[in-house]
């Protein structure tokens, strides 16, 4: 399930973003420091959805920006049930957009290098647009624009 996240998950969701499989397929991949996610908290918490697993344990994140979107787990957390996630949140995710927000198409940008989350989106209808590079951190790294519409 997908839900708004409440202003109290601001510290709950950053170890979540700093894990370290979650950094290193990020467009930024420095360990965000507490006082960098409160400021960025302030300004975007109302834009990002919690997800939720079976048993309503909040266990990913949502982040929609017009027609845009981004996402991570709680790598940790969820252990060996993470694939299971993965196919959930993107699912729920897309059904978000298209439904609730109205949208009519839908994109995101993934490192190349991000195999896996490439497939997923494949899975899903989401469909390469473009590559380029892009400074990730100070290196430059391929990054590919997918995109479905409803």
């Amino acid at each position: 399930m997908l839900r708004p996240a409440t202003y109290a998950e601001r510290d709950m969701i950053l170890p979540w973003r700093n894990h370290e499989s979650v950094r290193a397929v990020s467009l930024t991949t420095h360990e965000i420091k507490p006082e960098e996610h409160a400021k960025w908290w302030e300004k975007r918490w109302r834009d990002v959805l919690i997800y939720e697993d079976d048993a309503g344990t909040p266990a990913g994140v949502v982040i929609f920006d017009g027609n845009t979107w981004s996402f991570y787990l709680d790598t940790a957390g969820l252990g060996d049930r993470q694939l299971q996630a993965w196919m959930r949140l993107e699912k729920e995710a897309v059904e978000y957009a298209f439904g609730t927000l109205g949208l009519e198409t839908l994109g995101g940008e993934t490192l190349a290098e991000n195999k896996q989350v490439l497939a997923l989106h494949r899975r899903f209808g989401f469909k390469e647009t473009r590559r380029y590079e892009r400074l990730v951190d100070g290196e430059m790294k391929t990054v590919v624009w997918t995109e479905r519409g409803k």
